[in-house]
Parts: C-alpha cells; sequence; structure tokens
C-alpha cells in the first residue's frame, strides 16, 4: 500500500532539471494508459519540463504523491538541500500542520457591585 508523505510540494520538472546535480530515473515515472495497435496498453510515461513533480520532505522527488512510489531522484545531498531551500523555497519544516485551538474566553468576573468588567 502507498505511503503518504506528512508534506509535499508540487513543482515543474523544469526548475528541479536546473540544479547541476539533477539526475532522474525516468524508468520509475508513473505508468499511463496509450494506445498501440489498437489495444490499451500500460506504458511508462515520458517525463517532459512542463510535468509537475513531487518534491518531499526528505528532498526525494517522484512521479506522484506518495513517498515511496514512482520515485525519480533520490540523490540528496547537501547541495541539493541547499538548492531546494535557496532556490526553489522548499522549507518542510515550516509546513507542518497547524494545530487550531479555538480561543477560551473567561468569563467577566463581577465586582462586588455585581456589574460585570469593573
Amino acid at each position: 500500500m502507498a505511503t503518504l508523505g506528512k508534506y509535499c510540494r508540487a513543482y515543474p520538472l523544469s526548475r528541479l532539471r536546473q540544479f547541476p546535480g539533477w539526475s532522474e530515473k525516468a524508468e520509475n515515472a508513473r505508468k499511463v494508459m496509450k494506445q498501440a495497435n489498437g489495444e490499451m496498453v500500460e506504458v511508462t510515461r515520458e517525463l517532459t519540463g512542463a510535468d509537475y513533480v513531487y518534491l518531499h520532505t526528505d528532498f526525494t522527488v517522484t512521479d506522484g504523491i506518495f513517498i515511496d512510489e514512482n520515485i525519480i531522484f533520490t540523490d540528496v545531498t547537501p547541495e541539493w538541500i541547499e538548492f531546494c531551500r535557496t532556490f526553489l523555497a522548499h522549507e518542510p519544516a515550516n509546513h507542518e500542520p497547524a494545530i487550531h485551538e479555538p480561543s477560551i474566553k473567561e468569563p467577566r468576573q463581577q465586582s462586588e457591585h455585581g456589574k460585570a468588567g469593573d
């Protein structure tokens, strides 16, 4: 069963390919249905610069939202992390889900004269 990571962000592949050390495993791209010789067959999609891929909190890149499927980039180096942080402004630690706690208002206390908020 596929695993969703805590956070991922979509980027056009053209932006990630600007990293000097970029090397992708295109053979791991998602499968798509295509017609060939009158039959529908499943083939690996060809990745173009306009395709969106997903950068995860561990700085790996997948062709889909699941962290453990269709992994196309795993060469996580300090240079790659720096590229993601500076060029892409990718800071996964800043994207932890916010916990919304409703504010609880204290009831107004009455003074000895019986009026609230004196």
